[in-house]
């Protein structure tokens, strides 16, 4: 088992957040993990990115080759674009449908769109309307990473204990939305493909 994954966004959407949480349901699963993150303009709306390297053998570097990528998790649908060459024939695109403009020449949401539309493997949900319609906006990252379940081969327990782990200090109620959030968009992607 090999997964390359690149979680893409801008800052303060929670694209550690989900990598946090697929890092440790990978190692609760005995697998590998590398990862590596790119968050230094987060603080001011710039992009984040992560790459997560997950394996039943052990890995050399933590960086994706150009056309090797797996899945792409984007919250952000022109971020998701930036990564588009590493993604390899087979990959997979899980993209929010919601645009973050944070730049006066954001591109057309069409012209967007189009791209996003071209590739042959992608899901594509507004996961801050499923998360509003949850209670919480905030959870929006979290459907996300459960749209992305039928792609991750990591045992869907696996990722809900993580959950629980990550959010326990928060209190019950924070564990139970995040969890819902989870299953809301796992039952989309089921949907879909």
């Amino acid at each position: 088992m090999k997964k390359d994954i690149i979680l893409s966004g801008v800052g303060g959407q929670g694209i550690l957040s989900i990598a946090t949480v697929i890092g440790k349901a990978a190692l609760k699963e005995g697998l590998y993990m590398k990862q590596a993150e790119v968050h230094g303009m987060s603080q001011r709306g710039g992009d984040v990115q992560s790459n997560l390297r997950i394996s039943d053998h052990p890995i050399a570097s933590d960086l994706i080759p150009t056309g090797k990528c797996d899945l792409i998790i984007s919250l952000e649908p022109m971020e998701s674009l930036r990564y588009l060459p590493y993604l390899n024939a087979e990959g997979w695109l899980v993209t929010n449908e919601t645009p973050f403009i944070n730049i006066p020449d954001y591109p057309a949401e069409t012209e967007i769109m189009n791209e996003i539309n071209k590739l042959p493997h992608k899901i594509i949900l507004n996961v801050d309307k499923v998360a509003k319609d949850l209670g919480s906006v905030r959870v929006a990252n979290i459907v996300l990473l459960g749209a992305t379940i039928p792609f991750l081969d990591i045992e869907y327990s696996k990722v809900q204990e993580s959950i629980r782990d990550i959010f326990e200090r928060k209190g019950e109620a924070i564990v139970e939305l995040n969890l819902k959030a989870l299953e809301a968009g796992k039952e989309i992607a089921e949907r879909l493909l």
